[in-house]
């Protein structure tokens, strides 16, 4: 192995730790929201629908499978979960006749209640669709949570509760955002099995 295949991965785990390091001590209330947002939810039989593009798609439909079934606990109510990624044939069909930015947005109305959770997952916290989502989401009673990296685009503002993974760096940021994921969803497992 060269020197710069080495430097990288030591640059590469050092920058992500960093990032891991600040969400501790400066996102820690955020985090702590976005968990009981999440777990209320569940207690009050509301939907969590969960967006991004990309990679961000890919966390989607794993962020969704892992509070589906990663959460359950004998004698606990189960998630009523939707990725809103997961449907190829209707998001081929809202952007093939109306527009890509419709996709999330327009599956929103024909599902979303007062009281849901909408979680948009965007590395820029600027896709069009996302955000045009969490408007239509926060203007029809929904709650909102951002999993953003960058410096948290528009979507900072337009939510409830923004985590930000503060990192110039899309991989990096998709990192944090899988492993905020697998943190929060195992949270709630770990306290109900706890049971406190």
């Amino acid at each position: 192995m060269s020197d710069f295949e080495k430097d990288f991965i030591n640059g590469y785990i050092d920058s992500v730790m960093d990032v891991l390091d600040r969400l501790r001590t400066e996102q820690m209330n955020s985090l702590l929201e976005a968990i009981e947002m999440i777990r209320k939810a569940r207690d009050e039989d509301r939907t969590v629908f969960i967006m991004g593009n990309g990679g961000s798609a890919a966390t989607s439909s794993h962020f969704v499978s892992d509070l589906a079934k990663g959460t359950i606990v004998d004698g606990e109510k189960r998630f009523r979960a939707i990725a809103l990624t997961d449907n190829i044939p209707l998001i081929t069909a809202w952007s093939n006749d109306s527009d890509y930015s419709d996709i999330f947005a327009e599956q929103l109305k024909n599902l979303l209640r007062p009281g849901d959770i909408v979680i948009g997952i965007s590395g820029s916290g600027n896709s069009k669709n996302v955000l045009k989502a969490v408007d239509y989401a926060s203007k029809n009673g929904a709650k909102t949570i951002g999993f953003v990296g960058y410096d948290g685009g528009n979507l900072k503002n337009m939510v409830d509760v923004c985590i930000l993974a503060d990192i110039h760096y899309m991989q990096k940021a998709e990192d944090v955002h899988m492993l905020l994921e697998h943190m929060l969803t195992s949270a709630i497992r770990e306290r109900d099995m706890k049971k406190v």
